[in-house]
């Protein structure tokens, strides 16, 4: 029995379902009815399997750290989606969901970015398909992430920026929702993490999963087993923790490791910890944890993390933490700074700010010798250099 997975109503345990205008109510269910099916033709496997081989670049290699090895006393593997073709995981989801959307003859793509890489990824595939895209983006997150922003605009998107609430990830959510609303027959609308409503929480996992089907068979190679005694990664919306755990999520042997945006302090007031600071609600379509004052108003999130700049979880890490199934740990902005910096100094290898947050949870966890980690490197440091050097001085 699957104990972590998606039920038959579209819940993780008490979290998930689609809670949506009656607008929206057609094509999401048409999406629900649609999405399996095309997943598990013929066609759509071998289209999918070759971009991902031909044009991403995968399989992405996992990579033993010996520095982080010999400083944790356990053996650390990094699996490199940084390596991937646009710079993070976000390609995985969005080559799927674009032959999606192609098979159920949509005609239009909307999205969504926080830190910019799945606007770019989206705008990528686009482009690739021939596709018109619009993604939005807040206005803080358009001045902090300029270079995703002009990519995005060179790949033949339009970049809208959002300028409603703190202008981040939440709010150019709720812009593309509205969009979707107003177009809801040509337009399929590219969610970049297991958040919104049934089935984008299931459907972005199961596409983002091919990291954790790597992770078997690169295991068996480099150790002799398919599986690791853990897996760590960091959570926003979650999607690449999602893929990276999924093929793992009923083996009790492997521990699973979140690290959450601690922002200046679980108890500063200026954090994006959902899962510490979070109570059950609705957001974007769907049941999650939420951060939220006593009357039910969405708490402003912060992060030095664009990508992890939001006040949800997805479903599937909400039902995970509230069944201990993972521990989570809330990585405070010096925390995630310093781990990047050391990476980068140490590892020849510049992290994005997400990734630094898994990294820097390493030092919260005491490893047996010999126990096998694998880490997921979920994006490269290129869109955050302006911050990293802005606090270089300080950490290095």
């Amino acid at each position: 029995m699957q104990k972590y997975l998606i039920d038959e109503r579209g819940y993780y345990g008490e979290f998930g379902g689609a809670y949506i205008p009656e607008i929206l109510h057609q094509c999401v269910s048409d999406l629900e009815k649609a999405y399996r099916p095309i997943m598990e033709s013929e066609r759509f496997r071998a289209d999918f399997d070759s971009l991902l081989r031909d044009y991403v670049g995968r399989p992405s290699p996992l990579y033993f750290s010996r520095q982080l090895s010999s400083r944790y006393g356990a053996k650390i593997y990094l699996k490199r989606e940084d390596l991937n073709h646009t710079g993070a995981h976000k390609i995985n989801n969005t080559i799927g969901q674009i032959l999606i959307a192609r098979e159920m003859g949509k005609t239009r793509i909307i999205a969504e970015t926080g830190a910019g890489q799945h606007g770019v990824a989206t705008a990528t595939v686009c482009a690739l398909m021939q596709m018109p895209c619009t993604v939005y983006m807040g206005k803080t997150d358009v001045a902090r992430q300029q270079v995703n922003v002009k990519k995005m605009e060179m790949l033949g998107a339009t970049v809208v920026p959002v300028t409603s609430g703190n202008m981040t990830l939440k709010d150019a959510t709720n812009e593309a929702i509205r969009d979707w609303c107003s177009h809801p027959a040509d337009t399929h609308y590219i969610i970049g993490s297991t958040i919104g409503p049934h089935p984008y929480p299931d459907m972005v996992a199961r596409l983002q999963s091919v990291i954790s089907k790597e992770i078997k068979v690169q295991l068996v190679e480099k150790e002799g087993r398919d599986y690791p005694d853990y897996l760590v990664a960091c959570v926003g919306g979650g999607s690449n923790a999602a893929g990276t755990i999924y093929e793992y999520l009923d083996n009790e042997k492997v521990k699973i490791v979140l690290a959450e945006a601690g922002g200046k302090g679980v108890d500063s007031g200026e954090s994006a910890a959902t899962i510490h600071l979070g109570t059950a609600g609705v957001l974007h379509g769907c049941r999650t944890l939420l951060m939220q004052t006593e009357d039910g108003q969405i708490t402003e999130p912060y992060s030095i993390s664009a990508g992890l700049d939001y006040p949800g979880i997805g479903p599937i890490h909400a039902h995970l933490a509230k069944t201990k199934r993972a521990q989570v740990f809330a990585i405070n902005d010096d925390e995630a700074l310093r781990a990047a910096f050391e990476l980068t100094r140490n590892d020849g290898i510049i992290p994005a700010l997400e990734s630094a947050h898994a990294l820097a949870a390493l030092q919260k966890v005491t490893f047996a010798p010999k126990e096998v980690v694998v880490l997921t490197l979920s994006g490269r440091g290129d869109k955050d250099l302006e911050t990293y050097f802005r606090y270089e001085k300080e950490f290095v």
